[in-house]
């Protein structure tokens, strides 16, 4: 299918799921529309204070700096994760030793140490890049060491045979393979590097999306809670666009599926 034709198809499964969701709350499908409204407001209404939300200057500020810390988050988390994983990789003693100390890091919940953070780093951005860094790294660090151990013990010979050193097998070998993996994790440690940020706002912070939302949620307005939301999503497919088109860049080589040679 051509990309027109499956932006058509994206385009009405969204529609799709903005009518039933005026439906259940408009009409007396599920019982009175004005409670239902309480909990679930109206698609109408909440694209009308997206768009109000979207013209006024001050919800630029609260943007600017969740996309700073996201960024940072990212950034941050993709590069350690990318360098450990390479690291352990290629060293399968270390991995060995710090085996159980990576799965046990990885098994505390992100949410006990938001507060931890905000203690030693305060309320700024850089608790909540360091938030989003204990999501990102995980995600990266484990696709990448996968995609290193999954080179084929026949490619390496073959290139040894040919006289590549380590930097030669690191470059030519290794990488290429690794990228796959790493793109496949960087387009989920996108959203989870927004989830830090925005989680870290909500639960301690003077300025942010996470911090509009939870503003709007304390006085119990449902539409500017689903406003928030929303601008949250565009927020990271725009992301997750750019992180696309680098890796579209990155693995030009890569051949197209379904394609023919």
């Amino acid at each position: 299918m051509n990309r027109l034709g499956l932006l058509a198809l994206q385009i009405l499964v969204g529609l799709i799921g903005l009518s039933i969701w005026h439906v259940l709350t408009v009409y007396p499908v599920l019982g009175s529309p004005k409670q239902i409204q309480f909990f679930f407001s109206t698609p109408g209404a909440v694209l009308v204070r997206t768009w109000a939300e979207l013209t006024t200057p001050d919800i630029w500020g609260h943007l600017w700096i969740t996309l700073q810390e996201t960024v940072l988050a990212f950034l941050f988390g993709a590069a350690g994760g990318i360098a450990f994983g390479f690291l352990f990789a290629r060293n399968a003693l270390l991995a060995a030793v710090f085996d159980p100390y990576i799965k046990a890091a990885n098994a505390l919940p992100r949410v006990v140490l938001a507060p931890i953070f905000a203690l030693w780093f305060g309320l700024g951005i850089w608790s909540k890049v360091a938030l989003g860094f204990t999501l990102v790294f995980f995600i990266v660090f484990f696709n990448v060491y996968q995609g290193v151990r999954e080179v084929s013990p026949v490619v390496l010979n073959n290139a040894r045979m040919l006289g590549l050193s380590e930097r030669g097998l690191l470059r030519h070998v290794y990488w290429p393979s690794a990228l796959t993996w790493m793109f496949s994790s960087l387009h989920t440690a996108v959203g989870f590097a927004l989830v830090g940020a925005v989680v870290g706002e909500y639960l301690g912070s003077s300025a942010g999306l996470g911090y509009k939302i939870h503003e709007a949620e304390s006085v119990f307005d449902v539409t500017g809670v689903f406003a928030g939301m929303l601008i949250l999503t565009v927020f990271v497919i725009v992301i997750d666009a750019v992180v696309t088109l680098i890796e579209n860049r990155l693995l030009v080589w890569r051949p197209q599926a379904g394609g023919h040679g």
